[in-house]
């Protein structure tokens, strides 16, 4: 196989199974060195033993390359795609099927660790036609979220991407805005107006009073603005900061809300998160809310988190056709216009 193809796969498959930061970087800055180099050189290089001399190429990256030129899928890798595998069932397989994009991403303009398109490329080599870049918002600055200003520029750099890419899949202009304390979204209404996808989550005083933390969100919900409430719950069940008990808040109330003004509840498929618990899925499946399965990637290895999102959902018994993401391009846009 491709060396280059194979160092960036085998960096996509570390990042899906939440590896070390440093040990994905070497991969992926491996990939960037041998991808700077003909073919011919490469083969030339590794050949000759430049290759292990030359910056940035450690000795498993080394090892896969000399592998993938031998013709053959590299041992770490085939362990890797071993052990990080589809292990859908037959009605998560095949709700997963359907699943044409994803409206929740981050890139290292804000809190992601990868640059734009990188995401982009990430998606459209796992078959999506679209991807939401929602990047945090101003408040979030421990996330480096985007003041206006910022936000501006990053919309010449998605405009770039989609002048650039194929006809058949296109970076969405997104963010994952902050609803405020007294319900209020975290960025200038003019600009959430030019956006494709607004996700609009709680990232503040998470154990907020059921009654404030209720009223925040309806309001967030009641804007007009917000076409996806992210992570509704906050909570975190696993990994390396720790858990976090879910917000308390009116769900019946917010779920009816959300049905209402046809925002979708996301189903956050990150393993940390599995947010909303399976109990409040099951309160919005029957409010009749819309949903969105959402990989939250930080990463563009992230983005295969939506597996455990359509596993989820799935087993819920959520119908596909109020699966947004399941939506092509043209009914997606024709909601988020709404």
């Amino acid at each position: 196989m491709d060396p280059v193809d194979a160092l960036t796969e085998t960096a996509f498959l570390l990042e899906r199974e939440l590896a070390p930061g440093f040990k994905v970087k070497a991969f992926r800055r491996a990939a960037a060195v041998a991808g700077e180099l003909p073919a011919e050189e490469l083969a030339a290089r590794a050949s000759d033993g430049r290759l292990a001399r030359t910056k940035g190429i450690g000795d498993r990256s080394l090892e896969i390359v000399l592998q993938a030129l031998e013709g053959r899928v590299p041992d770490y890798l085939e362990a890797l795609r071993a052990r990080t595998g589809e292990k859908l069932g037959p009605e998560a397989k095949a709700l997963r099927e359907q699943l044409r994009g994803d409206l929740h991403a981050h890139s290292d303009w804000s809190d992601g660790t990868t640059d734009i398109p990188s995401m982009a490329a990430a998606a459209r080599a796992l078959g999506h036609e679209y991807l939401a870049l929602t990047d945090h918002s101003p408040s979030l600055k421990i996330a480096h979220g985007l003041t206006a200003e910022r936000l501006e520029a990053e919309l010449d750099v998605v405009a770039g991407v989609n002048a650039d890419g194929d006809e058949g899949f296109r970076l969405l202009a997104g963010i994952e805005v902050d609803i405020l304390a007294d319900g209020a979204l975290d960025q200038e209404p003019e600009l959430l107006d030019r956006l494709d996808v607004v996700v609009a989550s709680v990232h503040s005083k998470l154990r907020d009073e059921k009654g404030p933390m209720t009223a925040r969100m309806l309001a967030a919900i009641r804007s007009g603005r917000a076409d996806v409430l992210g992570h509704c719950t906050g909570r975190l069940v696993q990994g390396s900061r720790g858990t976090r008990p879910q917000s308390e808040f009116d769900a019946d109330a917010v779920f009816a809300a959300c049905a209402d003004a046809g925002v979708a509840v996301e189903i956050n498929s990150r393993p940390e998160r599995q947010d909303p618990p399976d109990e409040l899925i099951a309160l919005a499946l029957e409010a009749g809310c819309l949903f969105s399965i959402d990989s939250d990637a930080h990463a563009p290895g992230h983005l295969g988190f939506i597996d455990l999102g359509a596993e989820r959902a799935a087993a819920a018994g959520i119908p596909p056709e109020r699966i947004v993401t399941t939506w092509p391009l043209e009914q997606l846009l024709a909601w988020t216009t709404r």
